[in-house]
C-alpha cells in the first residue's frame, strides 16, 4: 500500500505556490469555504489519475492569470500495519528507513500540452499511470450518481474497473474511438444523400469485440458490487430497507452483433448509435422501488456514502491495498448517527489513508478523539 505524505502545487487553482507535509494516516483539513480544502484534494486526485476531479478541462484547473499549473507529489510505499493502529508516519519512516519515496509530477503548460512523470520518467501515455495509485473521492455533486442519467453510473463503473484493469481501460478508449467513427459515418450518410453499408458492417465488427469484453467485464463487476453495498447501506442506514441494484444492458438478451443489426434502421434515421454498452445502466430500487425518485434525502445520500465504500472495498480486494480515500465535506451530508458509522469504518477499520475536509477545525478534532486514532489537522 502507500501513503502520500507531500503535496506541492504551483499554481494550481487557488494556490499560488503551496507545499504540504502529512504526517499521519488520517488527515483532516479545515477552513472557511473558498480557502482551497476541496482544491488540496483534488490536486491530490489529480496525481492518481491524471486529470480532476470536478472537470475535463485542464485550463480550468490554473491560476487566473498563469499560463499552467504543476503538481508534485510524493507517495511512501508502506507495509500494512495492524487495523486500529496508533502510528503515525514516524512509525512508517521507521518501518521504511532507506526507501525512497515514489514522485509523481503533473505539469499543464497550457494550450493543451501535459506532461505525467513518475520518478522522472515520462508516460508516453497517460492511460499507463492509471491503477498505480488508486484513489476514491466522495464529493458533495455524487449524488448525481443517484439522481442523474446514466451516463454517471457508466462513468462509476469505468472508473473503478480501469484502476482495476488496464487492459479494461484500452478496450475502453478502442470502443469510444470506433462509436464515434460509426456516429461520424451515420450522420454523414444523410448529410451527403447516400450510404455505405459495407464500412459501416466494418465498423460494427471493430465495435463488437471491445464491447462484448467491457459488457463482460461490467457484469462481474456489479455482481460483485451488490453485497457490498447492501451491507454498507444496512450499517451506515442502520436499518433493514431492501436496497438492490441491476446492472441493465441489451447485451444480456441479445448478442451484440444482432443489437446492432436490429437498430440499425433507427441508427440511419437518428443518426446515431443507440445499442451498446454506451447505454449501460444500473438500476437501484429500495423496496421494490425506483430508488431515485422514491428515496429521502437520508436515503440517498447513504446510498451514495453505500455505493463509494464498496468500490473502495472492492479495489482493495483487486490490489492487495487500501486505496487513498479523500471525502469533502461530509459532515454536511450525513446525520451524527451515520457520521460516526462511516468515520469508524474509514477511520478505524481501514488500514489506508484517508483526507477529510471541514470547514469546523473543532468538530474534526472531536470527531478524531472520539474515534481514539492519531491524526493531523491541516488549517488553510
Amino acid at each position: 500500500m502507500f501513503y502520500l505524505n507531500k503535496l506541492s502545487l504551483t499554481q494550481f487553482k487557488n494556490y499560488q505556490f503551496s507545499s504540504f507535509d502529512f504526517t499521519q494516516r488520517v488527515i483532516g483539513i479545515c477552513g472557511f469555504n473558498g480557502k482551497g480544502k476541496t482544491n488540496l484534494l483534488d490536486a491530490a486526485y489529480y496525481c492518481c489519475f491524471t486529470k480532476s476531479y470536478f472537470t475535463k478541462i485542464d485550463s480550468l484547473n490554473m491560476q487566473f492569470g498563469s499560463d499552467g499549473f504543476r503538481i508534485e507529489a510524493h507517495i511512501m510505499p508502506i507495509t500494512p500495519l495492524p487495523v486500529g493502529s496508533q502510528s503515525g508516519m514516524e512509525m512508517i519512516t521507521e518501518q521504511h528507513e532507506g526507501r525512497k519515496a515514489d514522485e509523481i509530477v503533473c505539469i499543464f503548460r497550457g494550450a493543451g500540452k501535459k506532461e505525467i512523470l513518475l520518478n522522472d520518467v515520462q508516460y508516453t501515455k497517460l492511460s499507463e499511470h492509471i491503477g498505480k495509485f488508486p484513489a476514491v473521492m466522495i464529493a458533495p455533486d455524487d449524488i448525481s450518481l443517484i439522481t442523474d442519467g446514466s451516463e454517471e453510473r457508466r462513468r462509476f463503473m469505468d472508473t473503478v474497473l480501469s484502476q482495476m484493469d488496464a487492459n479494461y481501460l484500452q478496450q475502453l478508449v478502442i470502443y469510444n474511438k470506433v462509436l464515434l467513427q460509426r456516429n461520424s459515418l451515420l450522420k454523414s450518410f444523410a448529410e451527403q444523400g447516400k450510404t455505405d453499408w459495407q464500412l459501416l458492417e466494418v465498423l460494427d465488427e471493430q465495435l463488437i469485440k471491445p464491447g462484448e469484453f467491457i459488457f463482460e467485464k461490467r457484469k462481474a463487476f456489479t455482481e460483485a458490487l451488490i453485497p457490498m453495498v447492501q451491507k454498507f447501506y444496512h450499517r451506515i442506514a442502520d436499518n433493514d430497507e431492501r436496497v438492490t441494484l441491476q446492472y441493465d444492458s441489451r447485451l444480456h438478451d441479445s448478442s451484440f452483433y444482432d443489437l446492432l443489426n436490429n437498430y440499425r434502421q433507427k441508427d440511419f434515421l437518428s443518426q446515431r448509435s443507440n445499442a451498446g454498452i454506451h447505454k449501460d445502466d444500473i438500476v437501484f430500487q429500495l423496496n421494490g422501488q425506483v430508488f431515485k425518485t422514491t428515496g429521502s434525502q437520508g436515503q440517498r445520500k447513504s446510498l451514495l456514502f453505500a455505493l463509494k465504500l464498496a468500490e473502495f472495498e472492492l479495489l482493495k480486494e483487486n490490489k492487495g491495498f487500501a486505496p487513498l480515500l479523500l471525502l469533502d465535506d461530509v459532515f454536511e451530508k450525513l446525520d451524527d448517527s451515520r457520521m460516526q458509522q462511516l468515520l469508524h469504518y474509514v477511520c478505524n477499520e481501514n488500514t489506508g489513508q484517508v483526507f477529510i475536509t471541514d470547514t469546523h477545525k473543532e468538530r474534526l478534532q472531536q470527531a478524531f478523539e472520539k474515534l481514539n486514532t492519531a491524526y493531523q489537522i491541516i488549517e488553510l
